[in-house]
């Protein structure tokens, strides 16, 4: 399948060629942004965020800014005609006439793929509840490989919400790809599902599940920090028996490789010290920002300009 005009609904879409093929035109995006910026002049994405977000919304819109094009939608539901009873169809196809790509966020899962289902404009998953997150996983690949060099046989933990972490479920099946060996670290009501337990199987990728993160962390050469998500859990004593489980500080480093790279899709509450933030294996920030060239990157292929 090609790029112009394709959806950016699951990262299991893409095969391992064309995930190296988006990380190849992400870094010739970083190497040669000026070369970009006129591309998508005239183009218009619509921003429609569902559900609260800062890197994926405004990295997004900094993406389409940077690539000569211009941005529409909300960020706050409760401002449109959803508020007035309009159905998701209705307002789907009433946006997708008025812009060239659309960028969703939406707490329900499968929502992106229901907006792919009616619109005839490409659509991007910015995150469907707690099912994926596609082009966060581009941004973590992207990651990954820049700092370490290689995306094959790396030895990967990842720690805290495994069972609500939309990026955890993405990125996990988009490395499988690549001969890894999985730590899967969490409490046990936090366990990574069964479905995908059950592709990596499949694949017959090499995976663990821990509870204790310092039996495996001199293992690691990367380690996926996420925060345990308040807001998916329905009972709020069910939150608080896990929250803080787990809090790295400075003293973690002692017990890792020397080249271990700690990756966290932000945003973080406890689990990672600020103490932390200045050690040469922390590169959530870098992590962070490295979603503009990649969001560039996909933008420029699905609108045309590959």
């Amino acid at each position: 399948m090609g790029w112009v005009n394709r959806d950016i609904v699951s990262i299991r879409d893409f095969s391992k060629e064309e995930l190296l093929e988006a990380l190849d035109k992400a870094a010739d995006v970083e190497k040669n942004r000026p070369s970009y910026a006129e591309l998508l002049r005239g183009k218009v994405m619509a921003s429609l965020f569902f559900e609260p977000s800062t890197r994926t919304r405004l990295s997004f819109e900094a993406a389409m800014h940077r690539l000569g094009g211009s941005v529409i939608g909300f960020a706050e539901p409760s401002m449109t005609s959803i508020a007035k009873g309009e159905t998701f169809e209705d307002t789907m196809r009433i946006i997708d006439g008025y812009c060239d790509v659309i960028v969703m966020r939406h707490p329900e899962i499968g929502s992106a793929k229901k907006a792919a289902d009616i619109t005839k404009n490409p659509v991007i998953n910015a995150g469907d509840g707690a099912h994926e997150h596609p082009t966060q996983t581009f941004g973590d690949l992207f990651t990954i490989k820049k700092n370490l060099g290689r995306l094959d046989n790396l030895t990967v933990g990842f720690l805290g919400d495994l069972k609500y972490g939309r990026t955890v479920h993405s990125l996990s099946f988009a490395l499988s790809h690549f001969k890894p060996t999985f730590y899967f670290i969490s409490h046990k009501s936090l366990k990574m599902p069964q479905e995908d337990l059950k592709e990596l199987d499949k694949k017959k990728t090499e995976y663990y599940e821990e509870e204790d993160l310092l039996k495996v962390s001199k293992k690691l050469d990367v380690l996926y920090v996420t925060r345990i998500q308040k807001e998916r859990f329905l009972n709020p004593e069910e939150y608080h028996h896990v929250k803080g489980i787990y809090q790295l500080d400075p003293s973690f480093l002692k017990h890792t490789k020397p080249g271990l790279k700690i990756l966290h899709p932000l945003p973080r509450v406890d689990e990672i010290n600020p103490q932390l933030d200045k050690a040469k294996q922390s590169i959530y920030f870098e992590q962070a920002h490295n979603g503009i060239p990649v969001r560039m990157a996909l933008l420029a292929m699905i609108l045309g300009g590959h």
